[in-house]
């Protein structure tokens, strides 16, 4: 006779069966679904599902319930749960599961714990028995390289959460949409912050207001407040940064804007995500570089590469701001209302003034066809546009030329210290990121597994 339940095994759901010893029954179940055999639960197992389990019913009618399961109804398990590794211990498993990070899932191995100790913001999870780690093509390489050595498999798997999210609504799409307060951009305008924030912050607080169209402004407590960050991250699936941002701006409004007590610091801040910058490599940024031939984009993308300038400084730089003489860049009232001066390459130098020959800018180093600051969008574009020509697969931004900037400053030996400088970092914390996506300080590590012979 056949008995059937499941259990949860090493991490994850398991249909089992229990039977003497039949080879027609082990081919026949095999036939069906991937069953294995499992020397501590003395009986054969697959992953579960309804189909599975309706033909089993089906080959085998008389299969009776081991336990209180003849109900069950079998759902496949998620691997974002636990997952059991395949080929026993020859199988590692490195489930990704946000953007830069990835669960591992291995049987115990002493040199693989030595190499994900060294990974980047990495946690060993004792409930669930999985490592939790920041990973970027170095940190693959690296795991790569002890699975061959090792003559072991990795599976490489995507669980990141792909479902359809709601969209911020459009004020066309409200009847008696509500617009920011006035006194609230004056109050903004007031304390200095830039045109950036201003606009970021009016956006926030009219989705936030018409969240609660039918409530006055002033009437909003804080049990909706909690409500609607929830309906943000729950149904929306905005990010850390997001999230941040819509609890500074309502307590900009109630404390700042209305005198009001800090009530709402219970609101419910989110981790800080940990996640390692995309960063190309020195083959990749000449690969960009070379295929751009306009001499505009050209410009624009040797600038942000070779000076590390955020988007909105590439915007705002002005024709005054380029110092050939010192072959230096001038950044004015950066991120946090900060100066500071950056690099201008020599390798740069005769592109600028080729491209200034041609375009003639007035005030803005970058301009639009009909004068003003050259749009977001456009340098946006451009860089997916290169990347496309380049054969550049990864998921990147402007930004990443930023990144690269950096992790190359460093690997070439740059004190940190400088790079921090250059870049404009308050905290020397925010810029020791790159450390861990140089390519140079792992190379000078020797394996462990190198002290050994075979």
């Amino acid at each position: 006779m056949i008995q059937y339940y499941a259990t949860i095994h090493r991490g994850s759901k398991r249909l089992f069966l229990k039977f003497d010893y039949n080879t027609e029954i082990i081919e026949n179940i095999k036939s069906i679904a991937a069953f294995r055999w499992s020397t501590t639960e003395k009986a054969w197992h697959c992953e579960p599902s309804n189909a599975i389990f309706e033909k089993l019913k089906l080959a085998f009618p008389n299969m009776q319930p081991l336990k209180d399961v003849a109900n069950a109804s079998y759902q496949t398990a998620k691997i974002s749960q636990k997952v059991e590794p395949e080929h026993e211990k020859q199988m590692i498993k490195a489930i990704q599961y946000q953007n830069g990070r990835y669960r591992i899932i291995a049987f115990f191995d002493p040199l693989l714990v030595n190499i994900l100790k060294d990974f980047p913001y990495a946690k060993f999870d004792k409930t669930n028995k999985w490592w939790s780690v920041a990973i970027d093509e170095k940190q693959k390489k690296a795991l790569e390289d002890f699975c061959k050595t090792q003559k072991m498999n990795i599976s490489w798997i995507d669980e990141r959460v792909k479902n359809v999210l709601k969209q911020r609504p459009q004020a066309f799409e409200i009847p008696n949409y509500r617009t920011c307060p006035d006194e609230m951009i004056q109050k903004l305008e007031t304390m200095r912050y830039s045109p950036r924030t201003i606009k970021t912050y009016k956006q926030l607080f009219e989705e936030f207001i018409n969240f609660y169209a039918s409530k006055k402004i002033d009437d909003i407590s804080e049990p909706d407040i909690l409500k609607y960050i929830r309906y943000l991250v729950q149904e929306r699936g905005i990010s850390s940064s997001y999230q941040n941002q819509a609890i500074n701006t309502i307590k900009f409004y109630y404390e700042k804007v209305k005198g009001g007590t800090r009530k709402f610091y219970q609101l419910e801040r989110p981790l800080k995500e940990t996640k390692l910058p995309t960063v190309f490599s020195i083959e990749e940024i000449q690969a960009i570089i070379k295929v751009t031939e306009n001499i505009k984009h050209k410009t624009i993308l040797m600038i942000c590469y070779s000076s590390g300038l955020r988007l909105s400084e590439i915007l705002n730089l002005k024709i005054s701001d380029i110092d050939s003489n010192r072959m230096q860049i001038c950044i004015k009232a950066a991120k946090g209302k900060k100066d500071r001066y950056s690099l201008l390459s020599e390798k740069l130098l005769p592109i600028l003034r080729e491209y200034y020959i041609k375009y003639r800018p007035k005030e803005y180093l970058f301009e639009g066809v009909n004068g003003g600051q050259y749009s977001e969008r456009s340098v946006q574009n451009l860089v997916k546009e290169s990347m496309i020509k380049a054969k550049i697969k990864k998921e990147a931004s402007v930004h990443t030329l930023r990144h690269s900037f950096a992790t190359h400053l460093l690997e070439n030996g740059t004190d940190l210290r400088y790079i921090q400088a250059l870049l404009g970092h308050s905290s020397s914390k925010t810029t020791e990121i790159y450390t861990h996506v140089t390519s140079k300080a792992l190379s000078g590590i020797k394996s462990p597994l190198d002290n050994l012979d075979f």
